[in-house]
């Protein structure tokens, strides 16, 4: 064995340059790769090309073209009726292009070793008045509007016929999936569970059944203890990275006491989501140069069972990283920062 050898062994006692790390829910497994990482402040150098592309050819600057809408807001106050005001702040029409389509059917059959049914559901589109004001630059209230109005969707979707699930995310940035430049939510009402969230919840009420307890508000307790991932917290929600962090600078927004479903928040809990969404994202924006990202809610299916076991939160996954070959063949993400030192680098902005 040659010197250069031994040197690449891990001698007792040092610090090994990278870690496999598990998560409890999930049973899924990351990499912190510090060893080939960077350091937090390199990720601000990264340049971002921005193309604002022209009002006149953004469809969401010429909202009052578009025929039906399913919410509007002006100002925090709900507008009633279809007439959109000149002052309007935001709105929810139905897809274009949508992925899903009411139906009276699902028509579902088996076709050999799979089975099929019509693509049904519902697909909408949560504009914000500004063509480019990023939800970083939002305000407070200006978020809370936002939650308030994927909080009414929510409530009038949940009632649909053949709804299982309701996915809300929000993407930023081209490279997050965002095809128009306009600031802009989605939402999708589907016939079948997200898989990602199955799995929680079947392992949450495993935990919950050997231990009494809910394991994400025992991870919460936790990291209060800590300290070490905490990005900001108030009264009602911590922002953390994640112990198991899928990406550099990856947070959770959970809430402090046990909730098993996000549409269920009254409006102080509102309020102080919007604030501790509004952290999250401007330190992000401010850390990282304004990078893309996707952020997403995961909460208790839509359904007349018993989810008290779970616990709801809204991630923010910034597209720090492209997954390769060996991402895409094992699902096991490689972040080359870990979330202690993201946490710490986040709390300085």
């Amino acid at each position: 064995m040659d010197k250069k050898q031994k040197k690449r062994l891990h001698v007792s006692g040092t610090k090994f340059p990278s870690e496999l790390r598990s998560n409890t829910i999930s049973n899924d497994w990351v990499i912190i790769a510090t060893g080939r990482g960077k350091k937090p402040a390199t990720f601000k150098k990264e340049k971002r090309k921005k193309i604002i592309p022209p009002k006149s050819n953004c469809p969401f600057c010429n909202i009052d073209k578009i025929g039906k809408t399913c919410l509007i807001f002006a100002k925090g106050r709900k507008i009633h009726g279809n007439k959109i005001p000149h002052n309007w702040t935001t709105i929810v029409i139905p897809n274009k292009y949508p992925a899903l389509i009411p139906s009276c059917s699902l028509n579902e059959k088996a076709d050999g070793f799979f089975r099929t049914m019509d693509g049904v559901g519902y697909h909408e589109v949560v504009v914000f008045h500004d063509h480019q004001k990023s939800f970083a630059l939002f305000s407070v209230e200006e978020l809370e509007e936002v939650i308030t109005a994927y909080q009414d969707r929510y409530l009038e979707l949940m009632e649909k016929s053949f709804t299982k699930y309701i996915s809300i995310f929000h993407n930023h940035g081209q490279d997050a999936g965002a095809s128009i430049f306009h600031p802009h939510s989605q939402i999708l009402a589907v016939p079948v569970m997200d898989p990602d969230l199955n799995l929680a919840i079947s392992n949450s009420k495993k935990y919950f059944e050997q231990n009494k307890k809910c394991v994400y508000c025992g991870m919460n307790e936790w990291e209060q203890d800590k300290k070490e991932r905490i990005v900001f917290e108030n009264k009602e929600f911590l922002v953390l990275c994640p112990f198991v962090s899928k990406s550099a600078f990856e947070m959770i927004i959970t809430p402090k006491k046990h909730m098993h479903c996000f549409e269920r928040i009254n409006g102080t809990e509102k309020l102080h989501l919007a604030v501790a969404l509004k952290e999250a994202l401007f330190r992000l924006y401010k850390a990282l140069n304004d990078p893309p990202y996707n952020f997403y809610i995961h909460t208790s299916p839509v359904n007349s069972g018993n989810y008290d076991f779970y616990h709801w939160h809204l991630t923010i996954l910034p597209k720090t990283a492209t997954w390769a070959g060996f991402e895409l063949s094992t699902g096991i993400e490689i972040s080359t920062i870990e979330p202690e030192k993201a946490a710490e680098y986040l709390r300085k902005q």
